[in-house]
């Protein structure tokens, strides 16, 4: 764990306040607008624009109210975000994939008034309004530059709210921030059931950005590039909080096809993704070796240069640096679990890839590897400020985590009983299956809900299955499930859908025809089963070119995939 000395803060409001003192003309924000423009704010510019909005948000009569926010990740939803936090109400980020109704159901349960939307979503919003069930009555779009009737425009607003502050309207800046009170309204991803509304703190926020940067090597001279949804709590925390936090420099990727481009664009040296960001990496990588000839040398030099340093690695692997920019000084997984086989790999190219976990009732981070302290496979150990321990032990060690701390959420909004369900005299339980060593690294086993059960008692995480069908070349994703293959048979048998890659398996087997696909990916799956126990060993498959129904951070939907596949089981030849 690192010594550093922290900046305490006591919410939001007051990290902005602190940091702009730090790094007032530093920049903070690095804006693409067209090829090879772009636009910079310092972190002063970014502190009078947020006090500016504010204002402008309160003359609107918006004081206390609920305000959500929707669209892509850009510097003006961080924008919109802050204003609403520091000062005005309770923000309401909202996922931008739903589809309208789901969107319209979130701004009723969570009795939005207003809503800072993008273009894109401009139809939806404008539809959403009229509708007798919500409170909206404001809308506010990023991107006009003026106001038009019925539709507010966010830089008009600002231009407003700056005149108003010209003229002494210290509204905003002197409004008082009880760090106790639920200030962000989040929903849950929802993958078993229907999302929950957590309610969450500055002190939760904070809390949680203190912990992270106590422990991790990135400073005010990093530059940070932001992929993942905003509307999570996952970049939002350790990618806007925590770049603002340490005055860090901060881009926008333009989208999935472009994270390379913009990894090396940027000089970043810092980003979070999901595993399967990170896997396409990896096996992206090693199929160029392999295709140059070259996989052998470097699996051979992985494996004789293991314990060297990292700096070490870093220049004998200096041409797979590159790919990355040569300026990566850390990457974070977090949202699923990662393979420790691409974990491992690499490290050993000298590229500290560092797994980390939490929950949207967590603010989020629970615990998370370092450059120092990591064991592969694990999440790292719990935060400085967190504790964490197992409930319900079987005699592996193996329970539910449970955490307590200052990023624990309130509750769920407006649900006494679903909260009772998991908080108890400040702990939360997870819903998730772990161990703890006796080094204190913990390790994720799979998600309570989604255990199979078996007949004799054992029990199956599809996730760890998964990561093993997933291997298979060709294989895009996979779905693990249970069923009760015929009556008068009371066992469960395990199950496998697999969404493959037609052009992959193509090139890789030398086959086209569904069945013959269907042949081969079945021949792998028993290769699988030879190598894992009996009662493990999947009975079914499903082949399919249908991506599975997913959250914006990449975990599957269970029930709503085991609803799919209940009308599309195939037997094992």
């Amino acid at each position: 764990m690192m010594n550093k000395n922290i900046l305490k803060v006591t919410d939001l409001k007051d990290m902005l306040n602190k940091t702009r003192n730090l790094y007032g003309e530093k920049i903070g924000y690095k804006v693409k607008l067209n090829e090879g423009d772009y636009k910079t704010y310092t972190h002063n510019e970014i502190r009078d624009m947020i006090n500016y909005l504010g204002t402008a948000l309160i003359n609107l009569g918006l004081k206390d109210k609920r305000i959500a926010v929707i669209g892509e990740n850009r510097y003006e939803w961080e924008l919109s975000y802050l204003s609403v936090v520091c000062g005005t109400g309770i923000v309401v980020p909202l996922d931008k994939s739903l589809p309208a109704n789901e969107l319209e159901e979130l701004i009723e349960r969570s009795e939005v008034e207003a809503i800072f939307y993008s273009k894109p979503y401009e139809e939806t919003v404008e539809k959403i309004k009229y509708s007798e069930k919500n409170k909206l009555k404001h809308l506010i779009s990023m991107d006009s530059k003026i106001h038009t009737e019925g539709i507010y425009s966010q830089k008009e607003l600002i231009d407003q709210g700056k005149e108003l502050v010209e003229k002494g309207d210290r509204s905003f800046i002197d409004a008082k921030i009880n760090p106790e009170e639920m200030s962000i309204m989040l929903f849950t991803s929802g993958t078993t059931s229907k999302s929950k509304v957590v309610a969450l703190s500055h002190k939760n926020m904070v809390s949680n950005v203190m912990d992270f940067a106590s422990i991790l090597d990135v400073n005010s001279d990093d530059r940070i590039l932001s992929f993942l949804p905003l509307h999570h709590v996952f970049e939002c925390t350790v990618g806007m909080l925590y770049s603002l936090y340490i005055g860090a420099e901060r881009a926008f990727c333009q989208g999935i096809r472009h994270i390379l481009e913009n990894l090396n664009e940027y000089k970043t040296t810092f980003a979070a993704f999901v595993p399967a960001i990170y896997e396409n990496m990896y096996k992206n990588i090693m199929k160029n070796l392999e295709k140059q000839g070259k996989l052998e040398i470097v699996e051979k030099l992985m494996q004789e240069n293991k314990n060297k340093t990292m700096q070490e690695k870093k220049e004998i692997f200096k041409e797979i640096h590159n790919i990355f920019g040569g300026n990566i000084k850390l990457f974070i997984s977090g949202a699923a679990a990662l393979d420790p086989e691409v974990e491992e790999a690499f490290r050993n190219w000298g590229i500290n890839l560092c797994q980390g976990y939490g929950l949207t009732e967590t603010a989020p981070v629970i615990g998370v590897e370092t450059n120092e302290n990591f064991r592969v496979g694990s999440i790292g150990k719990a935060l400085p400020h967190v504790e964490a321990k197992i409930v319900d032990a079987n005699e592996e060690g193996m329970g539910e985590l449970a955490v307590k701390g200052p990023n624990v959420m309130l509750g769920y909004y407006n649900d006494e009983e679903a909260t009772k369900e998991v908080l108890n005299d400040g702990w939360f339980r997870t819903g998730d299956l772990a161990k703890i060593d006796e080094d204190g690294y913990i390790f994720i086993c799979g998600r309570k809900k989604s255990v199979i059960v078996l007949k004799n008692g054992k029990n199956i995480f599809p996730e760890e299955m998964e990561a093993l069908v997933n291997k298979i070349e060709g294989v895009k994703e996979s779905f693990i499930f249970g069923k009760q293959q015929s009556e008068g048979k009371e066992d469960i048998k395990i199950n496998v859908k697999i969404i493959f890659d037609r052009e992959i398996i193509k090139e890789a087997y030398k086959v086209e025809k569904d069945e013959e696909i269907y042949d081969v990916l079945l021949d792998k799956i028993k290769d699988i089963n030879q190598i894992m126990p009996k009662y493990k060993s999947i009975k079914g498959i499903i082949i399919s070119e249908e991506p599975l129904l997913k959250t914006t951070t990449n975990k599957i939907k269970r029930q709503a995939n085991l609803e799919i596949v209940e009308n599309g089981y195939t037997k094992m030849k």
